[in-house]
């Protein structure tokens, strides 16, 4: 691919990321959803009910979607990722679909030649645990935003996730936004207060505000969008409450931050029990619980829940979708 392919692609991927809505404005909502199995043996991928997810997610006006940690692709085999990418090309003409990468620098590239052959606006590069720093992060991802042929969305869920050097990183992230590499930043440090972040403050010295979306559901959304100026944000619960995940951004929008607010208590019990259990193993159960899909189980290295909890998400989660209408 050529420099100006490449740049092509990544002026495709940055619109993406902030998709068309068919209204003229962007609708910066990005659902990522679970990813359903079978009760099989092999705990193998049902795109049937895969799709029932997506369906719902259209009817409330949303075609947007990263496949990423709540669909523990960071556990996923290679065979798995192949007939995962072939089917979310599939459906390329309905929804822009974010697949990740990674985490690691070798299945990336492993992955890539799967990307290359499909027309993804952008990949969602997933955040390594393993031995990293700013430099080689940077050398790494340049390689494989080449050899997926597509723009990086890339995913700051720590501050240490671009090695020890907290300012370098921001400065490989920089470079890689000024040089059209990244299309996107997903951004999801925790934060008790998500106005108080000094890390947030000083990437967005580098890099514009339009290139980042929060990334860490409804609760921090609306602060990240009023107080930061963030494009737009991730949702886990906006899989079971497309119509209201739209309706706090539309707020948002109008600058009618109360109404955001009252919006977003919906999300906050199903929330909590996320925050306090795990955010993908509720969000996996709480699919199933409400009656959207069939989830099935969660592969390893992650286990379900238990029977208690189960018991206790159930009414939470059939509360959510139930005032999603």
């Amino acid at each position: 691919m050529t420099r100006k392919e490449f740049l092509q692609k990544a002026a495709i991927g940055s619109i993406s990321m902030a998709a068309a809505s068919g209204s003229g404005e962007p609708l910066a909502v990005y659902p990522v959803p679970p990813l359903a199995r079978k009760r099989d043996s092999r705990r193998s991928i049902d795109f049937a009910e895969n799709d029932k997810i997506l369906r719902h997610l259209q009817k409330h006006g949303i075609t947007n979607v990263i496949y990423g940690g709540n669909a523990f692709l960071y556990h996923v085999t290679m065979s798995e990722y192949h007939e995962l990418i072939d089917w979310a090309a599939g459906h390329a003409r309905e929804f822009s679909i974010t697949p990740g990468v990674g985490p690691s620098y070798g299945r990336a590239l492993d992955q890539a030649p799967l990307i290359r052959k499909h027309k993804f606006p952008s990949v969602l590069v997933l955040p390594c645990a393993d031995p990293r720093d700013a430099a080689g992060l940077e050398t790494g991802l340049r390689e494989i935003a080449e050899a997926c042929a597509v723009p990086l969305s890339l995913y700051l869920k720590h501050e240490t996730d671009f090695g020890r050097d907290r300012e370098a990183g921001l400065d490989v992230v920089a470079r890689l936004v000024d040089s059209k590499i990244c299309a996107s930043i997903k951004y999801a440090v925790v934060r008790k207060d998500p106005k108080d972040d000094t890390y947030l403050a000083s990437l967005l010295r580098r890099v514009p505000a339009t290139s980042v979306i929060s990334g860490i559901g409804e609760r921090p959304a609306i602060s990240h969008l009023r107080d930061w100026k963030l494009s737009g944000f991730t949702t886990g619960s906006g899989v079971l409450a497309p119509r209201l995940s739209r309706e706090l951004f539309e707020a948002c929008r109008r600058k009618d931050y109360a109404g955001a607010e009252e919006i977003r208590k919906a999300f906050l019990p199903f929330e909590d029990l996320r925050d306090a259990w795990g955010a993908a193993q509720v969000l996996q159960a709480g699919v199933e619980l409400a009656g959207l899909a069939e989830a099935g189980p969660i592969p390893p290295f992650v286990s379900g829940l238990s029977a208690a909890q189960t018991e206790q998400l159930r009414p939470v989660a059939r509360a959510l979708l139930e005032k999603n209408g």
